[in-house]
């Protein structure tokens, strides 16, 4: 079977609803490009088996796993992301195949009026501002889906074995020349948000030691400036009473009065024993090995 020019990959697992509404916009604005491409979406297989494959999972992976498997089934020449709930509008993947074809090898999406609440918004903004500052990944929209990748990019990112997969963050670490369009965005058409607030937490969480040791050197640091805090603290206390008493006994005695200071340590110290936890656990989920995702089966026509 001959390789097409583009891939769309979508992963799909609650908005059964929206199908039929994204296949009637997806088809005929990818019949537009005048280019042969090919679909990877659960459903539809039978009624465009020419252009739509289709990826079983035995079980929910997740978003990302569900791009990865994706990737590393798609054959096109450039590969296009987005969502199934119709936030993405499909009419959208020309523009991003355009700025493509001024050198681009990927182009991520920022959403024009987002139609989100003002809390998801506001939290989406505070935890972009902080992944950016610590791991120097500048991305001005991080939960776009709308995103056109190079046949390297994707390459690149199925070359990564890692547990823990962040694909826009890894394809903006890979690529040579990345760049950021406008896109529209519009309401959710079915189903309802994979990302609670504790999600969209952890998930940055995970983007931020995925790709940078930075919390660890702040740890470190805030551990040097704590104890040099401790030191000059006790050693004012100390000048301070023995001052007043005119003993330096008297002086010497405040160093027993570190109640406060013991419990702060102590909070600092278990802050720190659990992102270094952070940090091991990965490294033992990486050393199992264990598959990232269980494919049931793969739908295809064969020639």
């Amino acid at each position: 079977m001959a390789a097409p020019g583009l891939s769309v990959v979508i992963p799909v697992y609650n908005e059964e609803a929206v199908l039929p509404s994204l296949f009637a916009r997806l088809y005929p604005a990818l019949d537009a490009l005048g280019a042969s491409y090919e679909a990877i979406l659960r459903e539809q297989f039978q009624k465009r088996p020419d252009t739509t494959r289709v990826i079983l999972f035995n079980g929910n992976y997740g978003q990302h796993m569900a791009i990865v498997a994706g990737f590393e089934r798609c054959r096109g020449d450039r590969v296009v992301t987005l969502d199934a709930d119709l936030q993405n509008p499909p009419e959208e993947i020309a523009r991003l195949l355009a700025k493509m074809d001024e050198g681009y090898d990927y182009v991520g999406g920022v959403r024009r009026e987002r139609r989100d609440t003002v809390f998801r918004r506001g939290a989406s903004r505070l935890m972009n501002a902080l992944r950016e500052r610590i791991t120097r990944i500048r991305m001005s929209d991080q939960g776009c889906m709308l995103r056109a990748y190079s046949r390297d990019i994707v390459a690149a990112i199925n070359s990564c074995r890692e547990v823990n997969t962040f694909i826009p963050a890894l394809a903006y670490t890979f690529a040579q020349r990345p760049t950021e369009i406008e896109v529209a965005h519009e309401e959710r058409a079915a189903g309802e948000s994979k990302y609670s607030l504790y999600k969209l937490v952890q998930l940055n969480f995970d983007l931020v030691t995925s790709f940078s040791v930075k919390p660890l050197q702040m740890f470190s640091l805030l551990g040097m400036l704590t104890a040099a805090a401790s030191v000059l603290a006790y050693v004012i206390v100390i000048i301070q009473r023995w001052i007043v008493a005119d003993s330096l006994v008297e002086g010497l005695r405040a160093i027993w009065d570190r109640d406060i200071l013991q419990f702060f340590l102590t909070g600092i110290l278990l802050f720190g024993v659990g992102l270094l936890g952070e940090y091991v656990g990965r490294i033992y989920e990486q050393v199992r090995q264990r598959p990232r995702y269980v494919v049931q089966a793969v739908l295809e026509r064969k020639e």
